[in-house]
């Protein structure tokens, strides 16, 4: 097949390198990767710059696009075009916040219908598991959801009740026919709820102390929840994610169920790891998510726990909101929405922290690429620069900084904790099977990003 595209970088991250390489590019596929002096001169060119790296795109596999029903907080087309800023090709939207929520395939058809046409990059689903929907389980994923989630305690938003260990008792052995996978916020609500009834509200201003609210979703909720999780996932053989994890207590049991081949995978967020619970400011309700952000110690236990393998992945949690919704002019931690917008912002932050703690190339493209690619059963095309894989690809500066302005971001709404951080890792060009989607702060004028649907090899 003649090649249509080289892109030709001096820092080409492919599975176990980074070293000089050429990528050719036919059909929207690389067809070849190859030495850096062998390019043909009858095709187009992409010289990255000297210091640049050329990575695949990146895989976020946990996003709130909120679309339909909810398209004031993000929507397909803010989402997208804010992910191609940040090196992200694909992501995989989450089944609620939106209206309907995607718990049947009516409402899995009415957010397609709602992404056609909208799309700067590939968008995936999943489907949800609430109280009494198993019998929507089989049809969900024949029509292509890449997996399941569901919620142990109250989701945020009535649309997507929590189930409870008997609605688990009822569906995962579905899901485990299937070999889906469920995704599960682990919090318990009865953690929470001792922790609410030992607060105290004398203090008129206790809402505003970011301390108040952490000490309302304590470890122990996500630590029992875990348990839980692990417990059910040896009883039924259903694969089991846990998402956005930020308890380091829960870490040796995830260690140990591991060893012992439970087949459990773990996710963590750009927050947990970028910010501490002592640096938050009274009234920063920007800063507010579910599970909260942890201490200073308790971060670099998550750091620890991707270097030996217990986590392995980062995706954003990108949950989005109306900038009213966050109560920033009150400060109420309590009352404000969780949840932190950093669709575009996950590289930059990650590779300043990992950087800074001696992580490699290779390790970055493994947690924000590979293993999201894996969890989600697009390795064979995406989160990789190999021969075969989609052609998505982006090209960024490890070694240029800047500082987060409103005017940078892409996101339908500007609010975000990450406002004024100083950051490494420029986004200069991204690419979507072998197209120019974003380059420099522009973007391409015709939308290429498809549905991704499991089982569809388009």
């Amino acid at each position: 097949m003649k090649t249509e595209l080289v892109i030709h970088g001096r820092r080409v991250v492919t599975e176990n390198a980074v070293g000089p390489a050429s990528v050719h590019v036919s059909g929207g596929r690389i067809v070849a990767v190859g030495p850096f002096d062998q390019v043909p001169s009858d095709c187009e060119i992409v010289e990255a710059g000297e210091d640049s790296v050329v990575m695949p795109g990146l895989v976020d596999t946990h996003v709130h696009v909120n679309e339909p029903g909810r398209t004031d907080w993000e929507g397909f087309e803010t989402a997208t075009r804010a992910a191609a800023a940040g090196g992200v090709t694909t992501i995989v939207d989450m089944p609620l916040n939106c209206i309907p929520a995607t718990t049947t395939l009516s409402a899995l058809n009415a957010k397609l219908e709602a992404a056609r046409g909208k799309l700067y990059i590939d968008v995936g689903f999943w489907g949800g598991v609430v109280p009494g929907n198993t019998g929507e389980i089989p049809r969900l994923w024949d029509a292509g959801v890449v997996g399941f989630k569901c919620f142990l305690v109250h989701s945020g938003v009535d649309e997507f009740p929590n189930v409870s260990e008997t609605d688990l008792r009822a569906a995962m052995p579905e899901l485990a026919r299937l070999g889906a996978t469920l995704i599960v916020h682990a919090e318990l609500p009865g953690p929470i709820e001792i922790a609410g009834r030992q607060s105290s509200n004398a203090d008129p201003n206790a809402n505003r102390v970011y301390e108040t609210f952490l000490r309302s979703r304590p470890r122990a909720a996500e630590n029992a929840a875990v348990e839980l999780m692990l417990r059910l996932c040896r009883e039924t053989g259903c694969r089991v994610h846990i998402v956005h994890h930020s308890s380091a207590d829960a870490l040796p049991m995830l260690r140990a169920a591991k060893a012992a081949g439970a087949p459990v995978t773990v996710e963590t967020c750009p927050h947990y790891l970028h910010f501490a619970a002592e640096e938050i400011a009274d009234g920063a309700t920007e800063f507010k998510c579910c599970p909260p952000v942890r201490e200073r110690q308790n971060r670099e236990q998550l750091w620890q726990a991707l270097r030996d393998g217990t986590i392995d992945m980062i995706v954003s949690d990108h949950s989005p909101c109306p900038p009213a919704m966050k109560l920033r002019e009150q400060g109420d931690f309590m009352n404000a929405w969780g949840g932190i917008s950093s669709l575009q912002l996950r590289l930059p932050v990650i590779w300043t922290e990992a950087r800074a703690r001696g992580f490699t190339l290779n390790q970055l493209m493994e947690w924000l690429c590979g293993a999201p690619a894996r969890q989600v059963g697009l390795a064979s095309k995406k989160g990789s620069i190999g021969v075969g894989f989609d052609a998505d690809i982006v090209i960024w500066n490890p070694d240029g900084e800047f500082r987060v302005e409103p005017e940078l971001i892409h996101h339908r709404h500007k609010p975000t904790p990450y406002l004024g951080e100083h950051l490494k890792g420029v986004t200069e060009k991204t690419f979507l099977r072998g197209q120019m989607v974003y380059d420099d702060g522009e973007f391409a004028s015709n939308r290429r990003g498809q549905l991704v649907l499991r089982g569809n090899n388009n």
